[in-house]
């Protein structure tokens, strides 16, 4: 990924978000270009759990930005916020779907310690998808992700085969991220992971950086003081985001499904053989 910011983007977004602190803000525009947050794979467990109706769950995995440091409240962090998109968003897809997303964020974890607690958080929930936040502590902390890149592929492995849908996000555009170079490393080694393990890939960094360029959010700030975490206005937007790229995922999934002769029960060949599929 070529590098954005530097040292100057880096002092203005600090700037942007210090200046902004306190300030009365308008709901903000959080829309991006559709191929920016586009996932670049199907999510077909999350199509066919819409396909026969029910509860859609899923686990957002991961560390601070999941468990919602910087947001006011556990009801303004990132995964609250997305039940409630996807609430407004699937039912004009799959009507009388409804949507469970268990949090699962630890802050302060790497990519060793999420693995370790897959069975017991993620796996045992029986999720349809899991969206796992990953990289941000690695990059704060170290320069050599040899380990990461392995043990990264190797959760995303475990979760495919416990029969759900991934998708990997990235880290967030701060300043803290910002200053270390290696950045740059982790964003390509997730990026690949996804890529080789043809699972989603939400470009969070991307879609911060586009936040940031465009200064839609302003004057809410997209960073805390802290230089690092989200606020409740960028959680917000990243949840209406995300929301959109899986409902749009799954809508074109539907709709390449009802232009077969057996129509969108073409997502469900071991249902209509009387086999029941999660």
């Amino acid at each position: 990924m070529k590098g954005r910011g530097g040292s100057g983007g880096l002092a203005a977004l600090l700037a942007a978000t210090l200046a902004a602190q306190g300030a009365a803000a308008a709901p903000p525009d959080c829309a991006v270009p559709p191929g920016l947050a586009a996932l670049g794979a199907p999510l077909a467990h999350t199509a066919r759990r819409l396909d026969q109706g029910g509860v859609l769950r899923i686990v957002a995995l991961g560390s601070s930005s999941t468990a919602g440091f910087g947001a006011s409240s556990a009801a303004m962090s990132y995964p609250s916020r997305l039940q409630q998109e996807l609430a407004s968003r699937l039912p004009g897809i799959a009507p009388g779907i409804s949507v469970m997303v268990l949090n699962r964020g630890v802050g302060g974890q790497r990519v060793g310690e999420e693995v370790a607690r897959l069975g017991r958080d993620v796996i045992a929930a029986h999720p349809d998808l899991v969206i796992w936040q990953v990289g941000t502590n690695a990059v704060l902390r170290r320069d050599d992700f040899t380990a990461d890149a392995a043990m990264i592929r190797r959760g995303v492995a475990a979760i495919k085969a416990s029969g759900s849908d991934v998708v990997l996000m990235d880290l967030q555009y701060a300043p803290r991220v910002l200053a270390r170079p290696s950045y740059q490393k982790m964003e390509q080694l997730i990026a690949a992971a996804a890529r080789d393990l043809r699972v989603g890939l939400f470009r969070r960094f991307a879609v911060m950086a586009r936040w940031a360029e465009t200064g839609q959010l302003a004057p809410a700030p997209i960073v805390a003081p802290d230089g690092l975490h989200m606020t409740d206005a960028s959680y917000g937007c990243l949840a209406a985001d995300l929301a959109e790229a899986i409902a749009g995922n799954a809508e074109q999934r539907v709709r390449r499904a009802a232009l077969r002769p057996e129509g969108a029960g073409a997502l469900l060949p071991a249902a209509r053989n009387g086999v029941q599929t999660r």
